[in-house]
């Protein structure tokens, strides 16, 4: 931490204001040297003062600026949307923080739910002695509170039970084994993980990186459940925005994910009509 003069003022009433370092406030934040250079080169976060010999001093309102930065980044914003957001009029920038903060108050309620049910079959397997032999219709309760399947899977039938895809993706699943669904979760883990990296990093869903991903997610269907064709993905990728409840699901990994993936499966199911 260094005290500085302000300049800018008539030499009787110069004030001191305190400054930080770039490895003070790497220290302070846990944040890399490397990743405040980062923010500099971006115009994220330009440091406010500068030293005698021209090294960056980080001002209080510069740590500010920065804790805005760190915030929106664990809510999953990309760096270029970030910039976009600390330029915004305040009220848009409180918009986009309450649309988050909607999204993070289903994901502690989904949570919540899952922690419930999980200590309550704790509780029966206590009673059973390591083994849940006897559970009562209360424990039962407890255990699938707050899980709501019903009507998915007669609703994928309503829709699509007459289409090859459903009927090919029945026939592929009933063959497949524990092992089989562990690799499966395994491939769409990697492929989220990827997407989640690019909007960390700010790469448009548009861009090249983000379509080869898409193209990826593609394969992944086309070979582990039915023959997906450009068109049909581009529908599917329209219905994890459209309907909510693909919404929410693909969000749970991380806010904003299944509008981006969707419109990188968009513009990768358009490239490839373009190229043909």
């Amino acid at each position: 931490m260094v005290e500085t003069v302000r300049r800018d003022t008539p030499k009787d009433t110069e004030e001191t204001q305190v400054t930080w370092t770039v490895g003070d406030v790497s220290a302070l934040t846990r944040v890399s040297v490397r990743t405040l250079h980062h923010y500099d080169d971006l115009g994220l976060l330009r440091p406010g003062a500068r030293s005698e010999a021209n090294y960056r001093l980080y001002t209080a309102a510069d740590l500010a600026r920065l804790w805005r930065i760190l915030t929106y980044r664990d809510l999953g914003f990309g760096l270029s949307e970030i910039g976009r957001l600390l330029q915004a009029p305040p009220e848009q920038e409180r918009a986009a923080l309450q649309t988050q903060a909607a999204l993070l108050r289903e994901q502690q309620r989904r949570t919540q739910a899952t922690l419930d049910a999980v200590e309550a079959f704790l509780q029966a397997a206590g009673r059973g002695e390591g083994e849940v032999s006897i559970m009562t219709n209360r424990d039962i309760k407890e255990i699938f509170d707050g899980f709501d399947h019903r009507g998915y899977e007669a609703e994928a039938e309503e829709r699509w039970g007459d289409t090859d895809a459903y009927k090919q993706s029945a026939q592929r699943v009933k063959r497949y084994a524990k092992q089989d669904w562990e690799t499966i979760k395994g491939e769409m883990r990697a492929i989220t993980d990827r997407y989640l990296a690019l909007m960390a990093a700010g790469v448009a869903p548009e861009s090249p990186k983000a379509q080869a991903v898409a193209a990826a997610h593609r394969e992944h269907f086309h070979r582990r459940y039915y023959d997906c064709s450009p068109e049909m993905f581009r529908s599917l990728a329209q219905m994890w925005v459209e309907d909510e409840r693909f919404t929410h699901n693909i969000d749970k990994a991380g806010p904003g994910l299944a509008a981006y993936q969707s419109a990188a499966a968009v513009a990768w199911a358009d490239a490839q009509g373009k190229a043909d």
